[in-house]
């Protein structure tokens, strides 16, 4: 019975050949979990070596961010300037007829402007129409010339004084905004030093920047202007100087002829008595 016993055993470890099993304490060898071990081992370890670099690219980017994130130290002393404040006209009202364009031209309100305009120039009388009735048609192009000039100095003046009067009105609150954003860029302020902050400050300065541009479009229009006006005028002095030399030409000529033909008659017609 113990041989049977014993030959069945035998059989059955010879059928299960490389087969995994294991019987008391022994171990039967397989090769399909060992390179299985191996493979594993082998993804374990390019685990690894992912996670080294990715720690090492983390590192670097955590030390540049510290690097970007240092603010300069004591920003104010080293670059804060001082510049000049705007200033306001002033002037004398001895007759009390300038106190308004003072007013007009330091706060750009209109009925200021045109009131005090106004009160400071020479009123610009009008032709009397019985008056206007008696001129040639070159006096009376002459004139409506003339008087166009003034009328359209007085409009670009106008103008003029409105301008400056707006830009000298908002002059503080444009000093104050450029404060602000001044102190906001020196300052240590973590809050105030974010990405979003820095770009936020960027296009405030931006901003100010296109306004002040703006004002200054709006002096040079008007300067622009006023140069038209003068430039028109001096071609009405030269236009009319020029056409006072033609109106003298033709009638120097035909004086000249009047002239000759009575001096001929009268020595034709001279008697001695």
């Amino acid at each position: 019975m113990k041989r049977k016993a014993l030959l069945f055993v035998l059989v059955m470890a010879l059928c299960v050949g490389t087969a995994s099993a294991q019987f008391g304490i022994g171990i039967v060898y397989d090769p399909t979990n060992y390179s299985n071990a191996l493979l594993r081992y082998y993804q374990l370890q390019q685990h690894l070596l992912q996670l080294r670099a990715s720690y090492a690219q983390l590192v670097a980017q955590y030390n540049f961010a510290v690097r970007m994130a240092k603010n300069i130290q004591n920003m104010p002393a080293r670059y804060r300037a001082q510049f000049s404040q705007w200033r306001n006209t002033s002037a004398s009202n001895t007759y009390g007829n300038t106190g308004t364009w003072v007013t007009g031209i330091n706060s750009g309100q209109t009925g200021f402007v045109s009131t005090g305009y106004q009160q400071a120039t020479t009123l610009l009388l009008p032709y009397n129409q019985t008056h206007l009735s008696g001129m040639t048609a070159d006096e009376l192009a002459r004139v409506r010339s003339q008087y166009a000039t003034v009328e359209l100095a007085d409009g670009a003046n106008s103008t003029a004084i409105a301008t400056i009067g707006a830009i000298r009105a908002n002059a503080q609150t444009t000093q104050t905004q450029i404060g602000n954003l001044e102190q906001d860029s020196l300052s240590n302020d973590s809050d105030l030093n974010t990405e979003v902050a820095v770009l936020n400050k960027i296009n405030a300065a931006g901003v100010l920047t296109l306004r002040t541009l703006q004002d200054s479009n709006k002096l040079l229009a008007s300067l622009l202007e006023e140069q038209t006006i003068l430039a028109k005028q001096q071609r009405e002095a030269t236009t009319n100087a020029i056409n006072a030399d033609i109106q003298r030409q033709a009638n120097l000529a035909a004086n000249i002829t009047q002239v000759t033909g009575t001096l001929t008659n009268s020595l034709q017609t001279f008697r001695m008595p």
